[in-house]
């Protein structure tokens, strides 16, 4: 593949320079995620792409949503395979998270390699732990839980997070949740209410998380002279460190639990709001949030997911046609109103007119 309009400015037999041609590399589908094979010195190697047992089996219904965010990807990590923080940060948010709830954690660690870890997690007074969470290089988590109903049956419902960076200081998630066995109440909802529960979490994660970016940043030290790992809570967020211990050689820049490297030559850094004015930024619905209305301002729900969603640009589109239409029949009685004589037609029209 080769830049536009080369070959105009060369003599028919000259041969297009190399420099002048764009890479290709191979792209799949699997399970509808595109995945690109980004090495040019091995082969492409299909048996490498993911494949996830659980949504392949009969009946498993899922919602997916993604999201382009202004912060390392290591902290979007950590924040995905973190279950303690979610009763205390998003009380009250979708169908079970409650700041009540909140209590000590188990973990059971069952596997490390250089690919990742997994282990069984839930509450400390569980007998026996109820979910089951695997990390895979680079970015994978899958967060799973087995449920039999009274007839014997296994019921599956799992969050799925697939991960990367998109440069020193941001990342991309898109986020799956399903089950093979949905509640009559869920069906209920519209694609679109899943999309603002999503947004709303990551809103209510945005201050915090926009801080801890900048420490990160600012300290260059590893996490456990920054972090306080409880083994009631934080253990994933410990295990993720460590295994970036382990492999962090095979990063250009890394931040572990032991061990830091950062490049001589700092990439450049996008920064974003943070804190409390990300915190604020991220619940502005219009586009940009504070002090301008067309920053690419990846705080901002608009930037960070409308754009990048073809299900919730056709709603705004739908939106603005609507608000067009309405505006127009509002503009068309508020003149009918003018024209007409009786005082009564007159109210009428103008009362319209406002509900339009």
């Amino acid at each position: 593949m080769c830049k536009d309009s080369t070959g105009i400015y060369l003599p028919s037999d000259a041969k297009i320079p190399k420099a002048a041609c764009v890479k290709a590399y191979e792209v799949r589908d699997s399970q509808g995620v595109v995945w690109v094979w980004m090495s040019h010195k091995k082969p492409p190697k299909p048996n490498k792409l993911p494949w996830f047992e659980n949504f392949d089996r009969p009946g498993f219904d899922y919602s997916s949503t993604i999201h382009d965010l202004p912060y390392e990807h290591s902290i979007l990590l950590e924040n995905l395979m973190d279950p303690a923080h979610i009763p205390i940060s998003h009380d009250k948010t979708g169908f079970t998270a409650k700041r009540e709830n909140a209590q000590p954690l188990r973990f059971e660690v069952t596997e490390r390699t250089d690919r990742g870890f997994a282990g069984y997690w839930g509450e400390a007074k569980d007998q026996s732990l109820p979910y089951f969470l695997r990390f895979e290089a680079p970015g994978v988590i899958e967060n799973t839980r087995e449920l039999v109903d009274k007839n014997g049956e296994k019921h599956y419902s799992v969050g799925l997070f697939l991960c990367r960076p998109t440069g020193q200081g941001k990342a991309m998630a898109i986020m799956r949740f399903g089950a093979t066995k949905q509640s009559p109440l869920a069906k209920l909802f519209p694609d679109w209410y899943f999309h603002h529960i999503s947004c709303t979490v990551f809103e209510q994660d945005m201050g915090f998380l926009s801080s801890q970016n900048e420490i990160l940043l600012k300290e260059k030290s590893p996490t456990k002279d920054l972090y306080l790992n409880l083994k009631s809570s934080d253990v994933w967020v410990a295990e993720y460190r460590k295994w970036v211990d382990r492999v962090g050689h095979g990063m250009p820049y890394h931040v572990g639990h032991s061990t830091i490297s950062f490049p001589n030559e700092p990439a450049m850094v996008e920064h974003a709001p943070a804190g409390l004015v990300a915190s604020v930024s991220a619940s502005q619905p219009a586009k940009g949030g504070i002090g301008s209305l067309h920053v690419p301002n990846r705080t901002n729900r608009y930037f960070r997911h409308v754009i990048h969603c073809k299900g919730c640009r056709d709603v705004v589109k739908s939106f603005e046609a609507w608000k067009i239409g309405l505006s127009g029949i509002a503009l068309g009685l508020i003149s009918v109103a003018i024209l007409v004589s009786g005082r009564h037609w007159k109210a009428i029209l103008l009362v319209s007119a406002a509900v339009h």
